[in-house]
């Protein structure tokens, strides 16, 4: 069993038993219609995992991260975006802490 699988497996059992049925409504909600072999959709279809493998590549991964919501047209400035950790990366303290050491 896949690594996504057995995570998901593991993470919506206890979802069932913690008895936290508004996130198990939104899973089931969310499932794709042709997928018959799940209750809950847990994944996003298209995405996989990658292996981050070099400093220079962590950072074209964080680049991308952080010019999302101004691709999307919601900030006009990627260091405007609330929760981002542009902020940090340009030397201002953000709302939320960052890990550094990768």
């Amino acid at each position: 069993m896949g690594r996504n699988r057995y995570t998901a497996r593991t993470l919506i059992k206890l979802l069932a038993e913690k008895n936290v049925t508004t996130i198990l409504e939104q899973l089931k909600f969310y499932k794709k219609a042709h997928k018959k072999d799940r209750e809950y959709q847990l994944w996003q279809e298209g995405i996989k995992p990658k292996l981050i493998q070099s400093e220079n590549m962590m950072l074209r991964y964080i680049d991308y991260i952080h010019n999302n919501p101004l691709k999307r047209g919601y900030v006009d400035e990627a260091k405007h975006w609330r929760y981002s950790s542009v902020r940090d990366h340009e030397g201002v303290k953000g709302l939320l802490d960052i890990e550094r050491c990768w």
